[in-house]
């Protein structure tokens, strides 16, 4: 390969991530845009928590979890741009027809239209990006599109609360979903086809068929370090995602917030600051992993024991300043277990299982993460309050930080036989 032709394929791997990163953001914007409007939301449709949780968790996770899986086949036997494209224009759709909602059901079906179509984002994503980049700097990669979740929530909650409260909450749906619409064109026509495992040591054969579906879960099963990392990270997203959908309502209602100046704090926070962590923190594993494999769950590891005593002190800080405070740890490094469980889900299945394994791998973060958490805390703010109602919200997230604690003996399990592991899956392509 001559230097220009190399220095093309750079520039080319370049725009791809971009691009890919974006859609990733517009995934997520159309997600916090509900969160920061659940309060107005809640109060004209007169809805409860249950129903807030319904909306943001299982209501829209089962359909999205669920059809990972088929559209992972597809992505590994058809061409993924084609896919993102498709998935990118109805997800898009749908989030802007939830400003016509006039009754729970209404958004309800909305949010599960927004599900099928974010289903189709991420399984090929992840599969091209690990085809366009060598195993040495996939973290990295990785990291970058996990920073489409910092800019979907960096512009999602700001967004929402601005059009809010000059528009109201209908609108901010418009502007939210409308704009996909246009990147679904741009996908389709300028994102290039990468060739299946290009980036892998000495080359894999494009032309492979797919490994059967048995094969793959046969393998992934076999993999005691996979499950226990993705058992880690589930109970992490979990929390996670509890504490996203439930920080904007916890601030407003416990500290007096405005729905603006809260979506404002907490792009800054959650989305800025998540976002150069997940790229810093993605950048420091690989160098550290580059000499020692382990570092990939060992990373998650540090970041949740550092965090842990933060996320504490947020929920019980006595005045707003204090609770933006202690939340800068957990926001610099809360983003960071989602692109290294998409890590591991490439390097610990070979080459052909990529885009199984990330389906696989996003099933169980969302259906339990994205599905469980907020509907969780949805379910159990509404039973505390039978008793307490100003301090239900608080103490149904502090029940969340049980499974931060728990997460950690996963990932010291994972940790124990990851190089094996990794070593057993390349083996596959050799």
């Amino acid at each position: 390969m001559t230097t220009a032709t190399a220095d093309k394929g750079l520039r080319s791997r370049g725009y791809i991530l971009a691009i890919l990163t974006l859609v990733y953001a517009f995934n997520h914007i159309d997600r916090q845009v509900l969160l920061i409007l659940l309060e107005p939301i809640k109060t004209e449709l007169q809805l409860r928590d249950t129903q807030l949780g319904l909306l943001t968790g299982i209501g829209f996770a089962a359909v999205y979890a669920t059809l990972g899986v088929p559209v992972a086949l597809w992505a590994d036997r058809g061409r993924r741009r084609d896919i993102i494209a498709l998935s990118l224009s109805v997800w898009s759709l749908m989030t802007a027809l939830s400003g016509f909602a006039q009754t729970f059901t209404h958004l309800l079906l909305a949010r599960i239209g927004v599900g099928i179509g974010e289903a189709g984002g991420t399984p090929p994503a992840t599969s091209m990006i690990s085809d366009l980049y060598e195993p040495s700097r996939r973290a990295t990669a990785l990291g970058v599109y996990t920073l489409g979740i910092g800019l979907g929530v960096l512009a999602g909650f700001p967004l929402g609360g601005l059009v809010y409260e000059s528009f109201g909450w209908r609108a901010a749906f418009f502007v939210a979903g409308v704009p996909g619409l246009l990147l679904a064109v741009v996908v389709w026509l300028t994102v290039p086809e990468p060739t299946r495992g290009a980036s892998e040591p000495g080359g894999v054969r494009s032309q492979a068929e797919p490994m059967p579906v048995s094969a793959t879960f046969a393998f992934i099963l076999s993999q005691s370090s996979f499950l226990w990392l993705l058992a880690g990270c589930m109970l992490i997203c979990v929390s996670a995602n509890a504490f996203l959908a439930w920080t904007a309502p916890f601030l407003i209602r416990t500290h007096g917030l405005e729905v603006g100046e809260v979506g404002l704090a907490l792009g800054l926070l959650v989305g800025g600051l998540g976002g150069a962590g997940a790229v810093l923190i993605g950048m420091a594993c690989d160098r550290l992993s580059s000499k020692d494999l382990r570092w990939r769950p060992w990373t998650i590891l540090v970041c949740g024991i550092a965090s842990l005593p933060f996320a504490w002190m947020f929920l019980n800080a006595a005045t707003p300043q204090a609770a933006f405070l202690a939340n800068v740890v957990p926001s610099f490094v809360g983003l960071i277990y989602a692109s290294i469980a998409y890590t591991a889900s490439q390097e610990l299945v070979g080459v052909r299982m990529r885009s199984v394994a990330s389906a696989f791998t996003l099933f169980c973060l969302t259906l339990l993460g994205i599905g469980g958490g907020p509907t969780l805390v949805g379910f159990l703010s509404d039973y505390f309050a039978a008793t307490d109602p100003q301090t239900s919200l608080r103490r149904a997230l502090e029940t969340m930080l049980i499974l931060n604690a728990l997460s950690l003996i996963c990932l010291f399990m994972a940790s124990l036989g990851y190089r094996r592991d990794v070593e057993r899956a390349r083996r596959l392509d050799s």
